[in-house]
């Protein structure tokens, strides 16, 4: 499902994320953590594939167009698990 979000919002959702979460939806996704990285507004695509955003410049950095809420979901689901 698409779901649009700002840059900063993204940003805000990873960098909340509990240490080692990376790591975590890597191995459940199956996917590098240079990609998990990249899905929220990394640029290396070296290490990592791109993941299907979109990004539009526009205000609180801009507008992100994920293809996929997989991921996002995922690390919601950690941040809330987190808090409990």
């Amino acid at each position: 499902m698409e779901k649009k979000i700002t840059f900063n919002e993204l940003r805000k959702i990873k960098d909340s994320l509990p240490d080692g979460s990376v790591k975590q939806l890597a191995q459940e996704f199956e996917v590098s953590e240079q990609t998990v990285r990249n899905y929220f507004g990394g640029a290396n695509y070296t290490s990592g594939k791109a993941v299907g955003i979109h990004m539009e410049p526009g205000p609180n950095g801009g507008i992100v167009l994920l293809d996929d809420t997989a991921i996002l979901d995922r690390a919601k689901e950690l941040l809330h698990s987190a808090a409990v």
